[in-house]
């Protein structure tokens, strides 16, 4: 059981768009995935004055998926950690309200104000302001829209091909990477600029703050009135998943080699250790990997 039974889940931070056809808008802009399996990170692509949409199918025009409708009668039964415990997409429910009760109150600390970011569960592709997505694409987030986009499938993916642990913490750990993108969005920190791919390039650096910044909600999760306290299996769950979405080990098992100069997300030694300091630490400021000398 990872949820408090009594937390009471707040499902209008998730949008759900499954099993309708989301494709057909277009928009330009810069995405930010987490799982390494088919988005990268396009900062060069954007210095040498492209439009980084395309790799996303996109092109001129926007994009977006309509978060201000209702939900589906689905996510509308998520209501407590009950739930939660009971059901993956309000696994996604809860584990997004606790990621952003966090932040929202760490921000609160230095008279910031956290701007909310929706997650958008769709199947199989999606239209978003950053291009039209598929659920290839891996779990992402869009700045231009200030939205995480996730198929649930990509976990069934996670396990099968590459190994990771199939756990609710797991999944847990690339909800939080993906809003630790947010969080450097709303600091300013997902701005283009020096060497992007490369084991010590920007790409690199901007991915494993966002697995510090996950490290970070988890070792404040139970603070947030939604998770129990957390087991040393369930951070191993998290910790395996990490692992599991290493450039190294990603290249390794889909093209048989591993070739450093096109990291884009860090070898999964470095994802390990990064979401360790954040968990170990709990303080974003450890997180500084932009000027760390050692990833």
């Amino acid at each position: 059981m990872t949820f408090d039974p009594n937390a009471q889940l707040d499902p209008s931070q998730v949008t759900d768009v499954r099993g309708g056809s989301r494709l057909g808008g277009r928009g330009g802009g810069l995405a930010i995935g987490g799982g390494g399996l088919g988005l990268v990170l396009v900062i060069a692509y954007l210095l040498l004055g492209g439009d980084p949409s395309v790799l996303l199918n996109g092109g001129s025009g926007t994009g977006t998926v309509d978060t201000t409708g209702p939900n589906s009668s689905a996510l509308a039964g998520c209501r407590t950690g009950v739930q939660a415990n009971q059901r993956e997409d309000c696994q996604v429910v809860g584990y997004v309200n606790s990621v952003q009760a966090f932040w929202q109150a760490e921000f609160s600390k230095t008279g910031q104000t956290y701007e909310p970011a929706e997650t958008v569960l769709f199947t199989d592709a999606v239209s978003t302001g950053c291009g039209d997505a598929s659920s290839s694409t891996g779990p992402f987030y869009c700045p231009v829209d200030k939205n995480v986009y996730l198929d649930l499938g990509f976990f069934q993916e996670l396990h099968d091909r590459f190994g990771a642990s199939d756990a609710p913490f797991a999944r847990a750990y690339v909800i939080a990477h993906e809003y630790g993108h947010h969080i450097q969005d709303l600091l300013g920190d997902l701005q283009a600029g020096g060497s992007d791919t490369g084991p010590t390039g920007r790409s690199v650096r901007t991915e494993l703050q966002a697995d510090c910044f996950a490290g970070v909600w988890a070792h404040n999760a139970q603070s947030t009135g939604f998770i129990q306290p957390l087991t040393q299996e369930q951070m191993g769950s998290a910790l395996d998943a990490a692992k599991a979405v290493g450039d190294d080990r990603i290249q390794q098992a889909t093209q048989g080699q591993v070739t450093p100069d096109s990291f884009t997300h860090g070898t999964s030694a470095q994802r390990v250790h990064w979401l360790s300091v954040g968990d170990q630490s709990g303080n974003p400021d450890d997180c500084d990997t932009f000027h760390a000398q050692q990833l």
